[in-house]
């Protein structure tokens, strides 16, 4: 196993609510990255949440790329497993959802990445930003002129040095 195979093993993609391992997003990482972990998530968030630890469980250094309700679930996951997730990748992520306000006032390091949209209904940016950058002291933001799914964004984010540059 070469050593980005070995990186990329230790990179997970989490869709969001409405999506799947299946998605635009997924099917793109899988055809770019295809050692990149990418499963399914449904339920709530809790059920969501016990599937993402226990993919998680025994792995160390790990990249998290969370899309809408992913990026939610990545961030909660990095709070609360700091020493395991090296960095977080966060796609207009859900932290204006309900779900994430008894994680409101959590601080990490943890490195970060927001892209977002102004144009993004779902998880707006002026409500989005503000809590990405209470929640991560280290976060780089990347706001386009785009809608929430990232439609002219996604593809071309530098992936390649994103994910496989050293820590």
């Amino acid at each position: 196993m070469n050593l980005m195979n070995i990186k990329m093993n230790r990179v997970v993609f989490i869709h969001g609510l409405d999506s799947s391992s299946k998605g635009t997003k997924a099917a793109w990482f899988g055809r770019h990255f295809p050692e990149m972990v990418i499963a399914d998530f449904e339920g709530d968030l809790s059920q969501r949440m016990k599937k993402l630890e226990s993919i998680l469980a025994y792995r160390q250094n790990v990249t998290l790329i969370g899309s809408s309700f992913g990026g939610l679930m990545a961030t909660i996951f990095a709070l609360e497993n700091e020493a395991a997730v090296s960095r977080v990748i966060l796609l207009a992520p859900a932290l204006n959802f309900p779900e994430f306000s008894e994680y409101k006032g959590r601080k990490t390091a943890i490195p970060a990445w927001l892209f977002i949209g102004k144009k993004d209904k779902v998880t707006p940016s002026d409500i989005v930003i503000p809590a990405a950058r209470q929640t991560f002291s280290n976060l780089i933001i990347n706001e386009s002129d785009d809608d929430h799914l990232l439609r002219n964004t996604f593809e071309k984010i530098d992936w390649q040095d994103l994910l496989l540059q050293d820590q």
